[in-house]
């Protein structure tokens, strides 16, 4: 039987998950955005454990947030203030959703933009049109490879180094970052020297592709600022198979 327009927008699908005690709701309008939910334990377990570790009123830079799951583990278990930046509009919404639907609109703040090595607007080439997708990138239409992208949209989009938005005072210099961004991780540091600089930066979570010289040279940078990672939590999380083989989330400490 067809359902009304009413029937239909009442449906507003929603998956609910429990970590400690805190209960957190999240808007699933597809299979894409369900699975998110579905598989955060097991996608990233590296992700929740360096979360873990954040303390009540610590700031979170979220780079490349997408629709907002670590934004929101992070504010609603930890109690950190997080500012999430996310270009895609579809993703953005529903990140703006899930943060009302938590009621976290007193720690989070969402940004409809990206980070980078330089400020403007740009193109943003959509690799799945999907509402929850990943893989897009800011500027260049190249894949987490450094390859030609397959693009299915290109969407207007604003970027900003955190160097710019620290100095201006739009975001204050965070205790942790986190960076996904699909290979263009290295333009992100670029645009955020000075602040990975400052020792209250504590930590930063990168994905990064192994494989890829910029993001080696990325890895040593950041060990020359004085922030190092532990090889045996990157084994554990690099990929050892499949479209992502190589690609490991690193976690750097002061």
């Amino acid at each position: 039987m067809a359902l009304t327009l009413e029937e239909y927008e009442r449906l507003n699908p929603r998956c609910e998950i429990e970590h400690e005690g805190v209960k957190m709701v999240f808007a699933t309008p597809g299979q894409m955005t369900r699975w998110r939910v579905e598989s955060i334990h097991t996608k990233e377990p590296w992700t929740l454990e360096w979360i873990a570790t954040f303390q009540p009123g610590d700031v979170l830079v979220d780079c490349g947030a997408n629709v907002g799951m670590y934004t929101i583990w992070a504010a609603a278990t930890r109690k950190v203030k997080v500012y999430a930046f996310e270009p895609e509009s579809q993703n953005y919404a529903l990140l703006n959703r899930n943060i009302q639907n938590n009621q976290l609109q007193g720690l989070v703040k969402a940004y409809c933009m990206g980070l980078s090595d330089k400020s403007g607007l740009f193109d943003l080439h959509m690799a799945d049109m999907r509402v929850g997708g990943s893989c897009h990138s800011v500027g260049e239409a190249l894949d987490f490879e450094h390859k030609p992208l397959k693009t299915l949209f290109v969407q207007g989009c604003v970027a900003a180094t955190l160097d710019e938005l620290v100095a201006d005072g739009a975001v204050p210099v965070p205790n942790h970052i986190k960076i996904d961004v699909d290979g263009f991780e290295p333009k992100v540091i670029a645009g955020a020297r000075t602040t990975l600089a400052n020792p209250a930066v504590r930590s930063v979570l990168i994905e990064t592709n192994q494989n890829l010289e910029d993001h080696r040279e990325m890895v040593r940078e950041l060990n020359t600022m004085g922030l190092m990672h532990d090889r045996a939590q990157v084994q554990r999380a690099e990929r050892k198979e499949g479209t992502f083989k190589g690609v490991a989330e690193h976690v750097f400490r002061r």
